[in-house]
């Protein structure tokens, strides 16, 4: 069911879902969150469509807050909000309002926002295009618990990089940090089957892409080693090759669905490592509410400082940083949680 409102307010958008609620009969709201979309038209149908598939999972009350720009001065200095009630089949296993701000109330979106939000209800903000630099200090980001970006989406990937390390707050996270949880079981599950010391790592992927330095970031930040980035055509993550005393450890993904692991001593196997949709990637993140402790170290790493020693001022000496010198292992990936649990041989080392 769809409901079609011009010129509208937040009162009115709330007696259509009471509405339509009853119109379908299901007076009861059985949601468990709201999850706040801020797109733009170009991208408004990808996004949606994401959250309705990711709703399968988590039923959410969607708002979708596109920003129209106006053509004109008289245009601009004229507020409207238009407003589509979606219910039923028509809005996933949730609901869905799709907000459109014109003129002065762009400026104001929380204002339209804050009364259509769950009662008690955590609250996600996920920016599908144009993120802020500070998502917490955005008036919209300000509201939520979680706010997801996607550095992959920005002109200049690193930059952006470096400016979420900047304005990181507790329940920021990323899209393209979501995109190499199953690079980090893996590598995570190569290493606990082998007792050897890392001495270096090599990370490859096409060049505009942030989750390469990620996962480069990441490895250097738990294994203390030298992180090389190279760049390859893609899709994606290409390969990670880790260099140890005991032989090379090998993950490559050429076609961006099965990789082949390779261990010395081992015969090499295929593993499944598929590039996952977005609403694959938006479920994941709506699993876990808390702040992800893991992304933040990986992040305040620095993508700057990727390649340097473990002597070098990338990584604090042990006694420094209470982690022994010789633990090479990066935690491995908790099935219930996106921030990895230490490996057996370095449990101490990859505690934070």
């Amino acid at each position: 069911m769809k409901i079609d409102l011009t010129d509208t307010t937040s009162s009115k958008i709330n007696k259509a879902l009471v509405q339509g609620r009853r119109a379908i009969g299901t007076p009861a709201v059985g949601m468990v969150l709201t999850l706040v979309i801020v797109t733009d038209e170009e991208n408004a149908y990808d996004a949606l469509k994401a959250a309705n598939e990711a709703s399968r999972e988590h039923p959410s009350r969607t708002l979708v807050v596109i920003k129209r720009v106006s053509r004109s001065p008289r245009d601009r200095a004229k507020a409207r909000l238009d407003a589509e009630v979606r219910v039923g089949t028509a809005a996933g296993t949730g609901e869905t309002v799709i907000l459109r701000l014109y003129g002065e109330v762009i400026d104001h979106a929380q204002s339209v926002v804050l009364p259509l939000l769950l009662p008690d209800a955590p609250v996600v903000v996920w920016w599908a295009a144009n993120a802020p630099l500070d998502p917490a200090h955005d008036p919209l980001g300000a509201l939520a618990q979680r706010r997801v970006t996607d550095t992959y989406a920005a002109e200049h990937p690193v930059d952006e990089l470096r400016a979420r390390a900047e304005a990181y707050t507790p329940g920021d996270t990323d899209l393209s940090w979501t995109r190499i949880t199953p690079w980090r079981s893996m590598l995570a599950a190569a290493l606990d089957q082998v007792e050897c010391e890392v001495t270096s790592v090599e990370v490859e992927g096409e060049e505009f892409n942030p989750s390469v330095e990620l996962l480069g970031m990441w490895l250097a930040d738990r294994l203390r080693v030298p992180v090389k980035r190279s760049v390859s055509s893609g899709p994606g993550l290409t390969g990670v090759k880790m260099e140890t005393s005991c032989g090379p450890i090998k993950l490559d993904r050429a076609d961006g669905s099965l990789a082949s692991l390779s261990i010395e001593g081992q015969p090499d196997r295929a593993v499944a490592l598929k590039r996952r949709d977005t609403s694959e990637l938006i479920a994941e993140e709506l699993r876990r509410l808390d702040p992800d402790d893991t992304y933040a170290a990986t992040l305040k790493f620095g993508v700057d400082r990727l390649g340097e020693g473990p002597e070098s001022e990338a990584a604090p000496p042990a006694a420094e940083a209470d982690e022994p010198a010789a633990a090479t292992k990066p935690a491995k990936k908790s099935a219930s949680s996106s921030a990895p649990a230490p490996s057996s041989a370095s449990k101490k080392a990859a505690s934070k």
